[in-house]
């Protein structure tokens, strides 16, 4: 129990670190649920990116995400309906986009992508996956910042992140069905000609 009680106070002395131990297990289970809704078992889970996305979750999204939650708390330190909603609107339209684009570029770089892969990524993905956030997370963060105490808001949000990961697991997992796709139809074109 001691050594419960000493970690408990460490993240409470370290918040970061909560944010990113928080992000190390959600993130990861996020891409083993997407994978068994898509009807993988433990014997087929793809477990390298079950692997990309708790590295890519704990190093930057929590590290950054509790970067702005401390500077929106310090540019609007009154918490009012007002200053939510500006808060949730201004993340919608800065730190969101920011992240999809570091999330797509990051995540094809743990894929052994190229440059030009990589924002190809971005293009294909950018805006289908930003439109279906703008739905969400202005919602999630207004309530996030008008009710959770700032020293749990990056824990909060890491948990509705599950949902979301899940989502992002799904869009990532995409391209690479296609591009196994267009391997095998090229080896077939190869075998039949």
């Amino acid at each position: 129990m001691a050594i419960l009680s000493k970690i408990i106070l460490f993240t409470r002395q370290h918040p970061i670190i909560r944010g990113m131990v928080s992000y190390a297990v959600i993130w990861p289970t996020s891409s083993i649920i997407q994978q068994s809704i898509a009807g993988k078992r433990w014997d087929s889970y793809d477990w390298g990116q079950v692997a990309r996305f708790g590295l890519y979750g704990s190093l930057f999204v929590g590290p950054t995400l509790y970067g702005w939650i401390r500077i929106s708390t310090i540019l609007w330190p009154n918490i009012t309906v007002k200053t939510a909603i500006t808060k949730a609107v201004v993340e919608q339209v800065t730190y969101g986009p920011a992240a999809l684009v570091c999330f797509y570029f990051g995540m094809s770089v743990l894929n052994n992508k190229t440059f030009d892969e990589a924002i190809h990524e971005i293009q294909l993905k950018f805006w289908p996956t930003f439109r279906v956030g703008a739905c969400v997370w202005p919602v999630v963060q207004t309530f996030n910042f008008l009710v959770i105490p700032e020293r749990n808001r990056v824990p909060f949000v890491s948990a509705c992140s599950l949902v979301w990961g899940c989502f992002l697991s799904y869009m990532d997992k995409v391209s690479h069905d296609a591009e196994e796709n267009r391997l095998h139809q090229s080896n077939s074109l190869l075998l039949h000609n």
